[in-house]
């Protein structure tokens, strides 16, 4: 994947606009006409959480600045491809559909749309784009409302989605089939400590770090103990500094997964006081998340699942493996 980065022309573009501007977004999808009336000649759409430049209004027409990009990319100053160039579109909107940082509730608004559109994105037949629609508009209840109480929340999940995308992206390349993690690109995570630095102690952070895992992660494990050795560490690491975190049970879950693993992989290399070892560990972690997380039945439930699995002496992992 290639990383994302500020154009020159995007930069140009936000340094010539006056910093008194207003800035708005649409929570619909609109057209962008040469003069302030629909039967004017149509000069480009701009699709949800695309942001504006309020030049100046008109009754029910607002003449805005818009900067329009590729529907894929995380925003509109960003390009994929050298010949996907972003492009500025000087034009007249309908008021109706346009909120900004003066707009009563507008963070709720903007918040209920992003809602929304992530719905549809998780829909079979959904609204084609809607993940990226969703993805802007979080970001812009962020940008234009930094201080309402779902500014936290708004920007996590943007950077959640962009995450996302960019995983699915990474994960069909025929690199992430390398067992070191170096050897394939990551996901960007810019956003990502943004919400940490922004918003520590927050749960929304402790989200946010356990999303930086991925990168560190192995691709094909090619029958090597160091990946799901280091990998546990990396988990057990995790659940230890964020305690409190929403993710720590998923953490000591993956790391004891990773830790039953072992079990059969040593005994492939015929390091029996290893297998004990790693079975052991497996066991203890289980145990403490049946014992500290009962609350969160699915994890709980699965670490119950996977502890039987050991006692029996299952494989959870290779050939001999359901």
């Amino acid at each position: 994947m290639k990383l994302y980065g500020w154009t020159a022309g995007a930069l140009l573009f936000f340094s010539t606009i006056s910093s008194a501007a207003e800035r708005a977004t649409l929570v619909h999808e609109a057209a962008i006409y040469l003069s302030p009336d629909s039967e004017a000649a149509k000069l480009g759409t701009a699709e949800r959480g695309r942001e504006l430049v309020i030049l100046e209004t008109s009754r029910n027409w607002i003449h805005v600045e818009a900067l329009l990009g590729p529907q894929r990319a995380p925003d509109a100053a960003f390009i994929e491809e050298d010949e996907d160039q972003e492009k500025t579109i000087t034009g007249w909107v309908q008021a109706k559909g346009v909120v900004s940082a003066s707009t009563a509730n507008g963070d709720k608004i903007v918040f209920g749309e992003a809602a929304s559109s992530e719905d549809q994105a998780s829909r079979r037949g959904g609204r084609k784009g809607a993940a990226q629609d969703a993805m802007r508009l979080y970001r812009r209840v962020f940008d234009y409302f930094p201080a309402s109480p779902l500014a936290a929340e708004a920007l996590y999940r943007a950077a959640d989605i962009r995450w996302q995308l960019e995983k699915s992206d990474v994960m069909s390349r025929p690199s992430a089939r390398a067992r070191e993690a170096y050897l394939r690109e990551g996901m960007n995570e810019e956003w990502m400590k943004q919400v940490i630095k922004k918003f520590p102690a927050s749960k929304w952070a402790e989200l946010a770090a356990f999303h930086l895992i991925d990168n560190k992660l192995c691709g094909d494990w090619q029958g090597s103990t160091k990946c799901p050795d280091k990998e546990a560490d990396l988990y057990e690491k995790y659940a230890k500094e964020h305690a409190g975190s929403p993710a720590a049970a998923e953490a000591l879950y993956q790391a004891a997964w990773r830790r039953a693993a072992l079990i059969e992989m040593y005994k492939s290399e015929e390091q029996a006081k290893k297998s004990d070892e790693a079975k052991n560990a497996a066991i203890a972690l289980t145990q403490r998340i049946i014992a500290q997380y009962s609350q969160q039945s699915d994890w709980a439930a699965r670490a119950q699942d996977l502890m039987y699995l050991i006692e029996q002496g299952i494989p959870t992992y290779g050939n001999r493996a359901d």
